[in-house]
């Protein structure tokens, strides 16, 4: 466990070797990489963010080609600028790192008697062709070798073919060359009834293909190439998330047990035997929605609709970094039949947090965990300490004047609104642990009985942060309000005059548990807060000081009525709290008193 950032695996990828900058490379048609210079590079770490981005380690001895090459055919879609190979071996100097398009040949189980006969070349086998069309007369079996299929390669159809011609695949031919003690024979493939081999055949053929690959190129010094190369690569692409669930146990005395874990869902490559870094908190991406060109234009095509904003994932956790500007998608043609255009599920997106979450990271070691797959793993287990805290908060309504302006379905929600409050009972937790609780679903629990599930947000070291667990039926409250008088021409605003109504209200708490309640008060008024009794704090929230905060947390009914300007010149937002301790059977009248003005 430690704090830090994610810029540690960036450097120590740079120590590990000379790093190299990487750049792209069009379609090419060199010569096919040999089969065994083929690979995926092994995921040695991984630094996961709970907003589905990833830092992604790579590294291992590969091997190489003729050439001295490592070919890997796997190709990565980074974030612009994240994206940096290097070499592991300080006697070895990567010199480029380039992707393309290449003919590769790939060796596959032969499921047909044409391809057994093309991965066969060179054995003794029996023929039998299927009779005459004529004479219906079976033809009688005879002994032959395998020469071969006739086959126009890629290099010959690139070396005929007009200058700037795509890459073409070989052209296999429709017969068969075998030789029999008369000479070379070409036969139909159609006509080949059965084939049986004198030897034990190669139950594989090899085709070539083309597939996206990265090639490293290396300067060897003066040795010659090596069999196989130390190197490794790092980029930060989109496709593994982790979502923190915690599970508390509260004892009733002031005592909880925490325990977090963390479900990881994979949609980005496989993980064996990796270690990975959960990190709570995100860094800032300053090229989040720019891939790479190493990934070659077709790749970031098909990867367009996974980084859409209107895209089921596109929100992701409340320390998400993903922008709310709209993003320009290129429609490009698909070449998987639309498959590519799926969005990546990286599971539920959780709000309700800060995007200001401290960087830290939970590391775990041998995480295995294939692409599309999903794990749930423990992270940490602690003790923390908490207190009961019951809670009352009462939201303001409309003035008088507008409340009859609304239909019967608004009417509705505002008397719900203005109903029966509620004192919610609340655990306040003091975080004296050695890391930060994250935002996350949170199972809360008393000696192993379920209470509730509420919203952890994310609270700093040597902070406290509160968990609702219910409504509190042994402690009630009544809320009134009534105007105390009105006050006519009370001020004037360009040639305007104004009213100023006086309210006076009062809050009535019952503490029916058997032992005290701290209680913590709140009640916001639509106008200008004059007082409150028993040691009441009072605020006024302005359309300027806390301006951002009241247009974040304006009620849904606020947008029922077209608010003039002078409103928010002489009006705004009153707010009277108070913090005592109720002792059982007691009961105590909370007063405030506050006006608005109307015209």
């Amino acid at each position: 466990m430690n704090r830090l950032s994610i810029a540690i695996l960036v450097v120590c990828a740079v120590m590990a070797g000379h790093v190299a900058a990487a750049s792209g490379a069009a379609a090419s048609a060199a010569p096919a990489a040999g089969q065994g210079a083929l690979a995926n590079m092994p995921i040695k770490e991984v630094t996961v963010f709970k907003d589905g981005h990833a830092f992604v380690l790579h590294e291992g001895k590969m091997p190489t080609d003729a050439a001295g090459r490592v070919v890997l055919d796997y190709l990565p879609a980074p974030v612009l600028g994240t994206f940096w190979a290097y070499s592991s071996d300080p006697k070895v100097k990567l010199t480029s790192v380039s992707s393309g398009k290449r003919r590769v040949a790939v060796k596959r189980t032969a499921l047909s008697i044409p391809e057994l006969i093309e991965g066969n070349v060179g054995a003794k086998v029996r023929v039998k062709e299927v009779p005459d069309g004529e004479s219906k007369e079976p033809r009688p079996p005879y002994e032959a070798t395998i020469v071969g299929l006739p086959t126009r390669s890629g290099d010959e159809l690139e070396r005929t073919s007009p200058p700037g011609t795509e890459p073409r695949l070989p052209e296999k031919g429709s017969i068969v060359l075998l030789k029999t003690a008369e000479g070379v024979k070409a036969v139909p493939i159609g006509r080949i009834e059965s084939v049986t081999f004198v030897g034990e055949p190669d139950p594989a053929v090899a085709n070539e293909e083309f597939r996206n690959v990265l090639s490293l190129q290396f300067d060897w010094g003066k040795g010659k190439p090596e069999p196989a190369a130390a190197v490794g690569m790092v980029y930060l692409q989109r496709g593994l998330r982790w979502i923190p669930d915690y599970r508390m146990d509260i004892d009733g005395q002031g005592k909880v047990h925490v325990k977090l874990q963390a479900t990881l869902i994979n949609e980005l490559a496989d993980l064996v035997d990796a270690k990975a870094h959960l990190v709570i908190g995100v860094p800032t991406f300053a090229f989040q929605d720019s891939v790479d060109p190493i990934s070659l234009q077709q790749t970031v095509a098909q990867l367009s609709s996974h980084f859409r904003r209107d895209a089921q994932t596109a929100f992701a956790m409340s320390n998400a970094i993903m922008s709310q500007q709209a993003m320009p998608v290129e429609r490009q043609p698909q070449e998987d039949g639309g498959r590519a255009g799926r969005a990546i599920d990286l599971g539920p997106d959780i709000s309700g947090g800060k995007k200001s979450e401290d960087l830290f990271i939970f590391t775990l070691d041998h995480v295995t965990l294939k692409k599309g797959e999903r794990m749930v793993v423990p992270v940490a287990e602690y003790d923390l300490t908490y207190k009961d805290v019951y809670i009352l908060d009462l939201p303001f309504g409309p003035p008088a004047e507008l409340r009859h302006r609304g239909n019967n379905e608004q009417q509705a929600q505002l008397a719900k609104l203005m109903g029966m409050p509620k004192v919610m009972h609340n655990i306040r937790i003091t975080n004296k642990g050695e890391f930060p609780l994250t935002t996350a679903p949170t199972l809360i629990l008393r000696e192993g009985r379920l209470v509730a599930q509420g919203l952890m947000k994310y609270t700093a070291v040597g902070a406290t942060s509160d968990l609702e667990l219910t409504a509190a039926v042994d402690v009630s409250a009544q809320k009134s309000d009534k105007e105390a008088g009105r006050q006519a021409n009370a001020a004037n605003w360009h040639n305007l005059t104004f009213d100023r109504i006086d309210l006076a209200g009062e809050i009535h708490i019952v503490n029916r548990r058997a032992g005290p309640v701290d209680l913590e008060v709140t009640r916001h008024v639509l106008g200008l807060m004059d007082g409150a009794d028993h040691d009441g704090k009072t605020e006024q929230l302005g359309w300027s000081e806390g301006g951002g905060e009241l247009v974040s947390d304006l009620p849904s009914w606020w947008y029922w009525y077209g608010w003039e300007e002078w409103w928010y010149h002489y009006n705004g937002i009153g707010r009277a709290s108070w913090k005592l301790t109720l002792e059982p059977g007691k009961d105590v009248d909370l007063k405030y008193t506050w006006h608005y003005f109307w015209r």
